[in-house]
């Protein structure tokens, strides 16, 4: 049971909640997932999806991963393996390296040691790579825990996470936001 009164399931209920926070938000995902980089956009919501799966929070991990099987040939098959074994998922090594540096912020930041990042730039990861993986793993720290320390409720549609997959990887979050806002 949410612990506010919200009309929509997880962020978006939040968003409504409290729609001056929903544009600063979302414009930082926006930059973070859908701007100009190295990494594909699915590549970046696959670790927004890997993090949110270590933090155990439902609701942005099942949006996250729909987003990134959206957006990556391989689909959910290949999000969902690198949930269960980021070792044994078929990634590239550079990838592979970005989601332990990731998953090194799950835990605390100071957990990113220099072997971690070492490692990551001996696979070609550059600064920018390493620097938006960090962003990312803290941004969806932040975001799990605003979702589920409000115990926000999960989608009752069991295609909404698709549904809004194909929007977001067709527009971004803003021109979603923007849908919603004029959706009232």
């Amino acid at each position: 049971m949410p612990h506010l009164t919200l009309h929509e399931p997880g962020i978006r209920g939040l968003f409504r909640f409290r729609p001056e926070t929903a544009l600063p938000l979302n414009g930082l995902v926006e930059v973070l997932l859908c701007g100009p980089s190295t990494l594909s956009r699915g590549e970046r919501e696959l670790i927004a999806a890997y993090v949110s799966a270590l933090n155990e929070c439902t609701y942005c991990y099942s949006a996250h991963a729909a987003y990134a099987a959206e957006q990556l040939d391989e689909g959910m098959e290949l999000v969902e393996q690198v949930r269960a074994d980021i070792d044994g998922a078929p990634v590239s090594a550079k990838l592979r390296a970005l989601l332990r540096i990731a998953a090194a912020v799950q835990k605390t930041g100071r957990a990113v040691t220099d072997d971690l990042v070492k490692a990551a730039r001996a696979e070609d990861a550059t600064d920018q790579e390493i620097h938006d993986t960090v962003l990312i793993a803290a941004a969806f720290c932040m975001f799990n825990r605003y979702v589920d320390g409000l115990a926000t409720a999960l989608p009752e549609d069991p295609d909404f996470y698709t549904n809004r997959a194909k929007k977001i990887a067709a527009g971004g979050y803003l021109a979603v936001l923007e849908e919603a806002r004029r959706q009232g």
